[in-house]
């Protein structure tokens, strides 16, 4: 007597149709429908949502069309509904936010708790206020249902996941390191080669704003705060899946990280990302003169967060590598560069490299979260 295993079917909805989330769909509908577990059945944009259990979104059907065409408005309180009488033991039910939505992201307890999984690159609900995260962690333990983040961290590239390997294996973290926004990898790699001299900062800041490598006001990468939410995912990542204590604090959010913002203090609050970008020459001798100075060392600035687990330490900030040092020899363009130094990675640390922004990349890191759930 023989017998089939047969892989259980996921219902799949899609929260946030921009570029991410428009970019996932089509990833998961180029996935061969005879393989696929998944069954998109949900889409919700800003404005309109449509839900058809029955009928999933098939490969090549202009999902963007009926979406655009639906005349209902989205509920997530009658979607939780909807998709929470789905969940069987054979079949399993995901929701995946692409939104940065604060509102969004306080509904994942209640998700978890009706065995719904949610699947995000939202870094809100993870490094915002400790007592949401806490609900996140227990409603899933409770349900059984999952909460999947890599793209929180480096987009598709395996920070998470290997961190979560690390700690559940017992291996011992010492000290993570990296450069984490694409935006101040850009800017850093352009700006600070191990030359005493070179391009004026602002000049770079408003190249990098121009290729889309910023915000629209370039002081919301300036802040360091993208770097802290990282580093508060990570810190709570090893807490709450180490089985002996650290001796790290317990963040209440990202604004209990360690934080060096590298707006002027004159520049600080002003509305309009033009005035900053046409006033940010001003301090150009300033940061002239911090590469001048790290020159002169042998060495080269880069902005860096640090999970500095032995000391208990998180912080995120400008500092100066060797000019040999991987940060300074092997990144290019916005790339992103992670180090782990753990027990076992004693004599040369676990690196982790290469594109850590981008819808294709993002979205893939999103995707290969939902194959968790297989």
């Amino acid at each position: 007597m023989s017998t089939t295993l047969t892989t259980p079917k996921i219902y799949v909805a899609v929260v946030g149709v921009g570029l991410v989330g428009s970019e996932l769909v089509e990833q998961l509908l180029a996935i061969p429908q005879k393989t696929s577990p998944f069954r998109l059945i949900s889409l919700s944009s800003s404005s309109r949502t449509i839900f058809d259990a029955e009928n999933p979104i098939q490969p090549g059907t202009s999902w963007k069309e009926k979406l655009a065409a639906s005349n209902q408005k989205p509920d997530f309180q009658l979607l939780t509904k909807q998709l929470a009488a789905l969940v069987a033991p054979d079949q399993k039910v995901a929701i995946v936010d692409n939104t940065s939505s604060d509102d969004i992201a306080k509904l994942y307890p209640g998700w978890l708790e009706n065995g719904i999984s949610v699947v995000t690159p939202n870094k809100k609900a993870y490094s915002g206020q400790l007592d949401l995260y806490e609900k996140i962690v227990n409603a899933s333990k409770a349900s059984g249902a999952r909460f999947l983040n890599e793209s929180t961290v480096g987009a598709g590239l395996p920070v998470i996941s290997t961190l979560k390997e690390l700690v559940a294996t017992g291996d011992k973290v010492v000290k993570i390191e990296g450069v984490f926004s694409g935006t101040m990898s850009y800017i850093f790699n352009n700006f600070s080669t191990g030359a005493a001299d070179g391009p004026a900062f602002s000049s770079i800041v408003s190249v990098a704003r121009e290729k889309g490598y910023t915000e629209p006001h370039p002081a919301d990468d300036l802040n360091g705060f993208d770097v802290a939410r990282k580093l508060t995912i990570l810190t709570r990542t090893i807490t709450s899946g180490s089985c002996i204590p650290t001796a790290l604090p317990a963040l209440q959010s990202f604004a209990s990280v360690q934080t060096e913002s590298l707006i002027p203090k004159p520049l600080e609050g002003i509305p309009s990302g033009d005035e900053f970008v046409s006033r940010l020459p001003e301090f150009d001798a300033h940061f002239a003169k911090l590469r001048t100075d790290a020159s002169a060392e042998g060495k080269v600035l880069r902005f860096v967060g640090v999970v500095d687990v032995a000391a208990g330490v998180v912080k995120a900030g400008l500092e100066k590598y060797s000019t040999s040092h991987p940060f300074a020899t092997s990144l290019g363009g916005s790339d992103n560069i992670i180090m782990f130094h753990t027990e076992r990675y004693g004599a040369r640390p676990l690196i982790v490299q290469g594109a850590g922004a981008g819808a294709a990349v993002t979205a893939m890191g999103v995707l290969g979260d939902l194959f968790k759930l297989v």
